[in-house]
């Protein structure tokens, strides 16, 4: 063999071992990102099965209050679908984004269940109540903590097969990217509230 050949093969060498070493980053980083979605989804069941038992517990209180509790369970399995979608394909951006809009729906109406307790002054004192209340702020916590922690996920996978030369091999290997699980309330519901004197 001549220089020549040596040389081209070195290059060629390099190129493998180098796409090599990016498409196995980029696979662990989007395992990585299931791994976060995986403890998301852990929160978002203990949270899914609270709802029932805090519905059935306020629905003996307030009885006039059943559209606000079938919102609430209607909510409940939109977004357990949801999750159940996105739990398939954790990196795909589509079923992301569904649950983020079906999350903040079943955040507004579990808001407007807890509102209506608190005009129930027999119910705010029931203690299975407060237990479940208690749990499921608890939960939505854990619910944040995780969320943060996919976030970070994907933020070091978008980077990672976005970057150049990186990107050449995501690319070719078909890796997009991945989306956020954010929050789908509107700009004017993020602006903080001006309070004048």
């Amino acid at each position: 063999m001549n220089t020549t050949s040596l040389v081209t093969l070195a290059i060629l060498v390099v190129i493998v071992l180098f796409a090599v070493t990016v498409y196995n980053k980029l696979v662990r980083l989007r395992n990585a990102i299931g791994n976060a979605f995986a403890q998301i989804d852990v929160q978002l069941k203990r949270r899914y099965d609270l709802i029932p038992n805090l519905v059935e517990t306020a629905r003996k209180y307030l009885q006039h209050e059943r559209e606000t509790l079938e919102a609430v369970i209607s909510a409940r399995n939109q977004a357990s679908a949801a999750a159940g979608k996105a739990r398939a394909n954790p990196s795909d951006a589509a079923p992301m984004v569904a649950l983020g809009a079906a999350e903040t729906l079943l955040g507004g109406t579990l808001g407007r269940l807890m509102a209506v307790a608190e005009a129930y002054p027999e119910l705010k004192a029931d203690q299975t109540m407060r237990e479940l209340s208690e749990e499921l702020t608890s939960t939505e916590n854990r619910v944040g903590f995780s969320r943060q922690a996919y976030n970070d996920a994907v933020l070091d996978y978008n980077n990672a097969a976005q970057q150049f030369p990186a990107s050449l091999v995501g690319g070719i290997f078909g890796f997009k990217a991945a989306a956020m699980l954010e929050s789908t309330t509107s700009a004017v519901e993020r602006v903080a509230p001006k309070v004048s004197f």
